[in-house]
């Protein structure tokens, strides 16, 4: 699943569409109304998304709503939060590496 969310949010719009119902959830119609494209573009991207259990979809009577989903995205943060740890880290290392030289070399 971990691929299919990076596939689904590599598409700049398709993270726009996130942040949009990032706290709401919308009707297809209304997130379309919201960009320069056609409503069939948006309907692709949502399903996209909702390959990728990034957004959750229901039925109410004729209307589909769309809601990001959060918990679709927790092993997306983690891998990412990943990057931003080793890169802590690594720069935790390199300081305690140059204060040792220092204070050998003084």
């Amino acid at each position: 699943m971990l691929d299919e969310a990076l596939r689904a949010i590599a598409e700049p719009r398709r993270r726009d569409i996130l942040r949009l119902i990032r706290n709401t959830e919308l009707p297809a119609g209304e997130i379309a109304s919201r960009f320069d494209v056609t409503r069939p573009a948006i309907s692709q991207h949502l399903k996209i998304l909702v390959e990728a259990e990034l957004v959750a979809v229901r039925r109410q009577g004729t209307r589909r709503l769309y809601r990001a989903r959060p918990e679709g995205l927790t092993e997306l943060r983690s891998y990412l939060e990943g990057f931003w740890h080793d890169s802590l880290l690594k720069l935790a290392e390199a300081a305690e590496e140059e204060e040792r030289i220092i204070r050998e070399h003084g």
